[in-house]
């Protein structure tokens, strides 16, 4: 499903350079739920940014589904991230006017989907993570728990094949934080392909693959043996 080859990404540093990733290569099959960790700095989120198409790398190769991410025009990398990649991240990033109904809403209709479809695609979304009966309150009637579920209802309305969360629960308790994974992982199970960034080691340990990002340089466990 998605397939990096010796990928670099370089940036220019007064008269020097940083490599904030090395030569990375990774696969990742659909269905897998896979966990990036490494300390701040260790390029993470670069690639992140790469595998959603928010960032090309310096040299290497992208595919994803079989397509060369680096051949495509910007309005066909628009259109990939829109219609087959969901992002989370770790300050929700909701619109504080809208209800979270409409901000489940908010992909579909930059997506031109006709407004009954939408509603009720945003229904079954905030359902799937049990959030219908709050349809109608805005973030700030909301916990931290329960905004993250909605940015999750948000970032799957469209029906992504990949999920990609950054700290999805870097600013919740641990009771939210619970919460939220499970949703994530009931999601992984029914066959979104998900990967997380985190700096926790117990949530990694969740994941069927633990891969260690340092200096930009990768490496990866055995899988877990955690259970949901």
């Amino acid at each position: 499903m998605i397939e990096l080859q010796g990928v670099w990404r370089t940036y220019p540093v007064g008269e020097g350079e940083v490599h904030a990733l090395r030569d990375v290569s990774l696969a990742l099959l659909p269905g897998e739920h896979v966990s990036l960790i490494g300390p701040s700095g260790s390029g993470k989120s670069t690639l992140l940014h790469i595998l959603g198409c928010l960032d090309r790398p310096t040299r290497g190769s992208y595919r994803f589904e079989g397509r060369d991410v680096g051949s495509l025009t910007e309005a066909e990398r628009s259109l990939l991230r829109r219609n087959r990649i969901g992002f989370v991240f770790q300050f929700f990033h909701l619109l504080p006017r809208l209800t979270a109904l409409g901000n489940v809403e908010l992909p579909m209709l930059f997506g031109g989907v006709p407004r009954e479809a939408r509603r009720a695609r945003a229904q079954e979304a905030l359902a799937s993570v049990g959030l219908l009966l709050r349809a109608a309150h805005r973030p700030h009637q909301l916990s931290g728990g329960e905004c993250q579920r909605v940015a999750i209802a948000r970032a799957v309305v469209m029906h992504p094949a990949v999920l990609l969360a950054d700290e999805p629960t870097g600013n919740l308790d641990r009771a939210s934080a619970q919460e939220v994974m499970g949703v994530l992982e009931d999601m992984n199970r029914q066959g979104l392909t998900l990967v997380v960034v985190t700096h926790d080691p117990l949530l990694a340990g969740r994941a069927k693959r633990v891969i260690h990002l340092a200096d930009g340089l990768l490496s990866e466990t055995l899988a877990s043996c955690a259970e949901g």
